[in-house]
């Protein structure tokens, strides 16, 4: 429904060699839900090549965001979150993102970035299958299903999935959203 985040803001993580769909679906989604969405990169106004060659610019540089800036962090996958995971700033804002249970969603190699974060010991979480390996040895309970919700982690898998992770972010952020001065997150599902 249009106009069910409004007010709310969302990071998009992006570098070079990202998966198309997985920057581009949930960035308009989220904008057409009400969300000021904006695009964090190793720097500011620099241009990050998809796998294809498809561009996007970063609005802000990592090194100058910090986690009361947005309400909700996607992180695509492709080859980017190998780039992003080069730079440890990536990972600092991920763990901090969770600590003050900020809805993050990882879609697919973006899953790479939570075990860089250390945030996966005892949790649910799904995610390409060639990672299923890191995930489980950061600690996850990996589940192979299009979206899984753990409190305030969404995750999913390949760009197929992108309607169910998109509707599931929402929903989590709106779900945090209504509780007043708290987070109320529902139990982990698949």
């Amino acid at each position: 429904m249009p106009g069910e985040l409004i007010g709310k803001r969302v990071a998009v993580l992006v570098d070079n060699h990202y998966q198309e769909l997985e920057v581009w679906y949930p960035l308009l989604r989220l904008r057409e839900a009400g969300a000021e969405v904006f695009t964090v990169g190793p720097e500011a106004g620099s241009t990050y090549k998809s796998k294809l060659g498809y561009p996007v610019k970063a609005d802000r540089a990592i090194a100058n965001v910090v986690v009361d800036d947005f309400d909700g962090l996607v992180i695509p996958g492709g080859w980017a979150p190998d780039h992003m995971r080069r730079n440890p700033k990536f990972a600092l804002l991920i763990a901090d993102a969770d600590r003050a249970t900020k809805t993050i969603g990882a879609i697919c190699h973006g899953a790479w970035m939570l075990c860089s974060a250390k945030m996966l010991k005892g949790r649910r979480a799904t995610a390409f299958f060639s990672i299923k390996d890191d995930l489980v040895n950061a600690g996850a309970d990996f589940v192979d299903a299009e979206v899984v919700v753990d409190r305030n982690l969404v995750t999913s898998r390949i760009p197929g999935d992108l309607p169910a992770f998109c509707r599931a972010i929402i929903s989590v952020m709106v779900v945090a959203d209504t509780v007043s001065g708290t987070t109320n997150f529902s139990q982990p599902q698949t």
